[in-house]
């Protein structure tokens, strides 16, 4: 591009910072060669930095596809295109994220939120009835029901970073209630059935983040 239509992008990314009040550092001469850009670096566990969300003015496919409009003087000008990715390359950014949380997701983002767990095969039947009330609540869930005892299906929901774990057995059966375990965390206690979906709810909808 024209080397002062250049200088004008650059003021212009730059002014769009300072009125965000946002820190940013300028790296001469990295700039795209169709143009200049904002680009937002990320930090994966290794203290790598990573290109992740882009702002980029683009003077090439202008000039290329012959783009112009009229301006209020009447005369025909070439447009500035302006290009945004917000995460940058998909790939990329979703190999920094499960670096970054190493499978241990927060509940909103997890890809199997609660992990129901009966005790027993005993139990199976009342364990089916809370997966359907979770999927009616579009909650992701897993049902363990292998013939196994309760601390293999307890050590493998841990490992697979599933973020809660509903233990069933006879007294939360005769209750109606379930028995809730946080992964990384332990047992916290025998909840109403209605009341710990409203608490899973509440959680993902609130979309908190693990550092």
């Amino acid at each position: 591009g024209d080397p002062e239509d250049w200088l004008k992008a650059e003021d212009s990314l730059r002014l769009a910072l300072e009125k965000q009040v946002l820190d940013y550092i300028v790296d001469e001469g990295e700039g795209a060669v169709y143009g200049p850009k904002v680009d937002i670096k990320i930090k994966d566990p290794l203290g790598r930095a990573w290109q992740g969300s882009t702002i980029q003015f683009d003077f090439s496919l202008p000039e290329r596809f012959d783009l112009a409009y009229t301006d209020s003087d009447g005369q025909k000008k070439r447009p500035f295109m302006v290009h945004r990715a917000l995460l940058g390359s998909i790939e990329r950014f979703f190999g920094v994220l499960i670096e970054h949380y190493a499978g241990n997701f927060p509940l909103w983002l997890a890809p199997v939120q609660v992990a129901v767990l009966p005790i027993s095969d005993e139990f199976n039947e009342y364990a089916g009835e809370i997966v359907h009330r979770l999927k009616d609540e579009n909650i992701r869930v897993e049902l363990d029901d292998r013939s196994e005892k309760i601390g293999a299906k307890i050590r493998t929901a841990e490992l697979m970073k599933t973020p809660y774990m509903f233990i069933l057995g006879a007294k939360e059966a005769e209750a109606g209630t379930v028995s809730v375990r946080k992964h990384g965390q332990g047992d916290m206690g025998a909840r109403a059935v209605d009341e710990a979906i409203a608490s899973l709810n509440d959680e993902i909808v609130n979309r908190g983040l693990r550092k």
